[in-house]
């Protein structure tokens, strides 16, 4: 690593780790709260998403601190970080849900091709190598989500 854009890469990977985590929660939030005709379906899809979603943050924090820099210590972190919007309504329908998290993992998507770039930019390849990996992961999570849709 050449460490002339260490800041920028930790700074993209705490961005990413903190819409990881929002977006985590609010795919189990939808997992717990699901209902209607869809709901063993979506149930079962938005647990196996927010499960895949959570193995990823262990390992974004660790490219953080490979990179020198401290990571995200609280949820008051993560709030002023995240640019995925939390959704604390009572009742969400099931399509609302699936639109919505199709939408934030683009976010997640669109992070995640910052925190690349920042890589390159720095010579970074395991970091960059590491998020082929989750980007491929996101897409994946958005083609399931935009297919319930029909």
């Amino acid at each position: 690593m050449s460490n002339k854009n260490q800041p920028a890469v930790a700074d993209a990977l705490n961005a990413l780790l903190a819409d990881s985590f929002a977006l985590y929660l609010k795919t189990k939030n939808y997992h717990w709260h699901v209902k209607g005709p869809s709901f063993r379906s979506l149930h079962l899809l938005f647990d196996e998403q927010a499960a895949q979603i959570l193995a990823t943050t262990d390992l974004i924090a660790e490219r953080v601190r490979k990179n020198g820099a401290a990571t995200l210590r609280s949820i008051g972190d993560i709030s002023r970080r995240q640019s995925i919007k939390d959704d604390d309504a009572a009742s969400v329908d099931a399509e609302t849900m699936v639109r919505n998290l199709a939408a934030d993992n683009e976010t997640l998507l669109a992070q995640l091709k910052d925190a690349k770039t920042a890589a390159e930019a720095d010579g970074d390849i395991a970091t960059s190598g590491l998020v082929d990996g989750w980007a491929d992961e996101t897409q994946q999570r958005i083609w399931f989500l935009n297919a319930t849709l029909g």
